[in-house]
Formats: structure tokens, C-alpha cells, sequence
């Protein structure tokens, strides 16, 4: 069994060493990471997920971002620790952060990810729509939590970093 909560300062140092484990040496080196310097993610979307020990067994961050006037939330990284995989946890972190966004009002989520998995969520690929260098386009995905999101961005359109909170 395990509990899905919101990340709090403190689990800060243990989701990044989940997320060094799961990904390659140099993630940070990613062109999406371009997107996060300098923003905190959003607090209230990034969620943890721990077992009947409080062991984290998987994580999950937004990250605001712009397209030309409109604003996304930027889904990634998410994790799941490699001796939990398999057991549906990315997909609990998935749903949950997810109607999360939608309850906070957000209208659209773009991300770089493997189109078959994140299909399954709803994602599709999107076109016109640009991440920064080298990105492969075949893997910018988004997803509309409301209805006609993407149809109100025009294209093409680069994402762009949001204002860093002062």
C-alpha cells in the first residue's frame, strides 16, 4: 500500500537521488531542465509516494511554463524506484497529480516522454509546438485538461521558461 502526498522541503535530497538512480548521469543536462532554472517547481502539484515504511518509492514534479501568452505545466521528472516497478505506482502519481492540476484550474500539460506509455494517460503528440534544443519532436506530448486547450494555442510556439518568482 502506499501514500500519495504533496513533496514538502524535506523530501527535496531524496526525490533528487531517486531521480539520479532512475536516470542517466547528466539528466540535468536535458534540454527540458533548461525549462526549470531558476522556477520552483509547483509545490502543490509535486507529489510523493511512500510505503507502509515511509520508503519513497516513486515521485512526480510540474514545473510552470509558457507558450507564447498561454501557460502549461511542464510534467517531469517522474520516477519510480526500479524494485517498485512494475506495481502501477507511475500511474497512481500519474492519475493523482494529474486531477490535482485539473482541480487547481490548469488547462494544458506538455512533457518529453515515450508517446506509447503516456498515451495511456491521454497525452498525445503535439505538433508546432517546440521544446529547447536538441529536443526530438516526436516526443513533445501534451495533454488538455480542459477541453480545446491545445486548439487555443496557435503554433508554432517554443516553450519558454515562466518568470522566476520573486
Amino acid at each position: 500500500m502506499y501514500r500519495i502526498a504533496a513533496e514538502q522541503t524535506e523530501d527535496w535530497w531524496e526525490v533528487e537521488a531517486l531521480y539520479d538512480l532512475c536516470f542517466a548521469p547528466g539528466r540535468e543536462a536535458l534540454s527540458s531542465y533548461r525549462l526549470r532554472d531558476g522556477v520552483p517547481p509547483v509545490a502543490e502539484l509535486s507529489r510523493v509516494a511512500r510505503d507502509d515504511l515511509g520508503v519513497l518509492g516513486g515521485a512526480i514534479r510540474f514545473w510552470p511554463v509558457r507558450l507564447g501568452d498561454a501557460e502549461a505545466l511542464l510534467l517531469g521528472p517522474i520516477a519510480v524506484h526500479p524494485t517498485r516497478q512494475g506495481e502501477g505506482l507511475g500511474g497512481l502519481l500519474m492519475q493523482d497529480s494529474l486531477a490535482a492540476a485539473a482541480a487547481a484550474g490548469w488547462a494544458r500539460v506538455v512533457l518529453v516522454g515515450d508517446a506509447p506509455y503516456y498515451r495511456k494517460f491521454g497525452f498525445r503528440r503535439l505538433e508546432g509546438v517546440k521544446m529547447p534544443p536538441p529536443t526530438n519532436p516526436e516526443r513533445v506530448l501534451g495533454l488538455e485538461l480542459v477541453p480545446g486547450a491545445w486548439a487555443k494555442i496557435s503554433v508554432p510556439v517554443d516553450v519558454k521558461p515562466a518568470a522566476p518568482q520573486t
